[in-house]
């Protein structure tokens, strides 16, 4: 698949994407191995090395984001602007592979409204629903 730097406008350390498996109308499934190496994550629940809910829910948006890209269907650049919920069922450890599911539930111009599950292994770790608005 694409390169995520040609798709989105994020770079390291805040790029949360490694790939995009699967690209569908309504369907993109991505995902990301987060690194014990990178420092920026390392001061959230640092005696269980967990990986920032929050990140778990950028990282979500960011591939939903490069799978709309990869669709053709929107253009310009986005910014996450709202999200709607956020369930965190348990915490993502340094090393695991984190498999994200998202949904599009609208696509236009200047709108992009997504769900999302993140999953290690097949267990759901968080869930999400989000809207990104263009912002050039």
């Amino acid at each position: 698949m694409k390169d995520i730097e040609t798709l989105i406008p994020h770079r390291a350390p805040f790029l949360f994407v490694d790939e995009i498996t699967t690209v569908e109308s309504d369907k993109i499934v991505g995902n990301r191995t987060f690194d014990n190496s990178e420092q920026i994550l390392k001061g959230s629940f640092p005696d269980f090395k967990f990986v920032p809910g929050m990140i778990i829910i950028e990282s979500m948006a960011q591939c939903g984001g490069a799978g709309v890209k990869m669709l053709g269907i929107t253009q310009g650049l986005f910014g996450l602007a709202n999200i709607e919920n956020a369930n965190f069922y348990k915490g993502v450890k340094f090393g695991d592979k984190v498999r994200y599911e998202i949904k599009n539930i609208r696509l236009s111009e200047k709108i992009i409204k997504q769900s999302g599950i993140a999953y290690v292994d097949e267990t759901p770790v968080a869930d999400a629903t989000w809207m990104c608005v263009r912002i050039d």
